[in-house]
């Protein structure tokens, strides 16, 4: 087989962990490019290509440099010749561009993405593992209608439900539910025009940062909420008023599994949120949450289009 029948995986090099190295300050930071990072792997008998698209730590990045990344997949995506994509990111906010991604794009080849907990100095760097790994998952054209997946550890996981287990661990990511990933939405539209701000709900707490959110021009809310979704009576007068000007607000939960249900009442209990006009997001937790009702609301999307994108069925009131 001459190179140019070998199949083509495009890697796009965002920054991040898998990137990073300690400098003279003693501080790391995203320096390596994709191909510095692409000589440390086996080539697969395939075909790489990098693009260097930006080099921040993930805990920096924007809607807008979100929205970039979901847009530069889509372009690969769209090259006739291109096999599989895989996308190296910081870990911080791996499984909010990840869903983006999901969401948005037409997932006809795979998709993976992979980064590192190890920088590339570190003893126990684990950035050419994960990256040879999500390029053989890249190359494997059934994985494409599993959606787009996370490539850690030796471990494939679907993108929906996702979310960062530990800060220490090579096996850093879980799902908060065992499940596959739900068809893409097609979501069209900029979600890096959109606000969507998370409200961290604990006991005591008021509508202070709600109303803030709300005075700061939000389009969404996502709750950060207690238990199954739950909060308290100042809250639940906040999302009415909320759901009278039109604003969706979205329960989560700080809890890191399970699923999210409407179930208690007293006054300030998820029943009561969802009768003020709340949606609760069943399994997604609040950073992927935020990244759904902004994909939506840039989408033009409706209430109940919103409530069946979230998957308020699988909750038992």
């Amino acid at each position: 087989m001459s190179l140019d029948d070998k199949p083509l995986v495009a890697v796009i090099a965002t920054g991040g962990t898998i990137a990073s190295q300690r400098g003279a300050s003693g501080a790391s930071a995203p320096t390596l490019t994709g191909e510095r990072l692409l000589a440390r792997v086996p080539r697969h008998g395939c075909r790489l290509r990098t693009m260097d698209l930006m080099a921040k730590d993930s805990a920096s990045l924007t809607l807008e440099d979100i929205q970039r990344i979901s847009d530069a997949v889509r372009a690969q995506l769209l090259d006739p010749g291109v096999a599989g994509v895989v996308v190296l990111h910081g870990t911080d906010a791996m499984e909010e561009t990840a869903l983006l991604v999901h969401l948005q794009q037409p997932l006809t080849k795979p998709v993976i993405f992979t980064g590192a907990q190890f920088t590339s100095d570190h003893a126990k760097s684990d950035g050419p593992a994960n990256l040879s790994g999500a390029i053989a998952a890249a190359l494997c054209p059934e994985h494409a209608a599993q959606g787009v997946l996370l490539y850690f550890d030796g471990k494939l996981l679907p993108v929906w439900g996702i979310y960062k287990y530990s800060t220490e661990m090579a096996d850093a990511f879980r799902q908060a539910r065992p499940m596959a990933s739900p068809e893409s939405l097609g979501l069209e539209g900029d979600a890096g025009t959109v606000r969507v701000d998370i409200v961290a709900v604990y006991p005591g707490c008021d509508q202070t940062h709600l109303q803030a959110s709300l005075a700061a021009g939000a389009d969404g809310i996502v709750l950060a909420a207690l238990g199954s979704g739950n909060a308290n009576p100042r809250l639940v007068e906040a999302v009415r008023h909320c759901t009278a000007r039109a604003v969706p607000v979205v329960v989560s939960s700080r809890v890191p599994s399970g699923i999210l249900a409407s179930g208690y009442g007293g006054g300030g209990g998820g029943h009561d949120l969802a009768a003020a006009g709340a949606i609760h997001a069943s399994i997604l937790r609040p950073g992927q949450a935020r990244i759904l009702l902004a994909a939506l609301i840039a989408a033009g999307r409706g209430k109940e289009e919103m409530r069946a994108a979230f998957g308020e069925d699988m909750v038992v009131a």
